[in-house]
């Protein structure tokens, strides 16, 4: 006899799948259906269209009374998502009391396709995203480009084109924060971006206070408040 959660994900893959909603896809990799894949691209005419993001989502037998668990495998830069876990910053996934029963998978993985371009500044999770972001917008956007779409060659580069891009994109587990630091220093120190640099990543300084900060913050979690 099937338990409601059961009950209730099956509903919910049913209206995944007559929806059809573009760009993005889930389905159930345990045969309790209480863990999930599934796969986010960014919506169009933003930054983040042609990017593709893998997350994982647990349910547990209270769904859905409670919220399940959401985590990107493919890490977004993003003010929004923690750079460690791949967690996302949203109100009703971290508060049971933020949550509503009415909410479903459509209605999760659709705010998570909107949060990509439509990050909330306040108490950000990922500090370096949002004071990028802030600072100077078009830097933060190159830094997309480069870390999650196929590099856009510079003036005079003869490197050829990747012959498959999406595999690429979908290959990506998770970017750590070196990975990170590396792609804001070529794009800083790059002689085509002279326009862009920031006195944040010109700080020798910088990568030996952010772990020193980090473990603080491990000590004393971030709040983070999106809607």
């Amino acid at each position: 006899m099937l338990s409601r959660a059961d009950y209730l994900l099956q509903r919910d893959f049913r209206e995944l799948k007559k929806n059809n909603y573009e760009g993005i896809t889930a389905f159930p990799i345990s045969e309790d259906m209480m863990e999930w894949e599934a796969d986010i691209e960014g919506l169009q005419n933003t930054i983040w269209h042609g990017s593709f993001f893998q997350l994982v989502i647990h349910f547990t037998p209270a769904y859905n009374f409670v919220p399940p668990v959401v985590k990107f495998k493919t890490i977004p830069f993003h003010p929004n998502v923690d750079p460690h876990t791949g967690q996302p910053c949203i109100d009703f996934l971290d508060n049971p009391h933020q949550w509503n029963r009415s909410y479903t998978l459509s209605s999760i993985l659709l705010t998570l396709q909107v949060m990509l371009s439509n990050p909330v500044l306040e108490n950000p999770v990922n500090v370096e995203a949002a004071h990028i972001l802030t600072k100077d917008e078009t830097l933060y956007r190159l830094i997309i480009l480069q870390l999650f779409h196929q590099p856009l060659p510079l003036k005079g580069d003869s490197s050829e084109p990747l012959e498959d891009p999406d595999k690429v994109i979908r290959s990506v587990k998770s970017i750590s924060f070196n990975d990170y630091y590396k792609t804001w220093s070529e794009i800083a120190t790059s002689k085509a971006m002279e326009y862009y640099r920031t006195p944040l990543l010109e700080d020798p300084n910088f990568v030996g206070e952010y772990y020193k900060r980090k473990k603080n913050e491990g000590k004393h979690p971030t709040e983070c408040h999106l809607k």
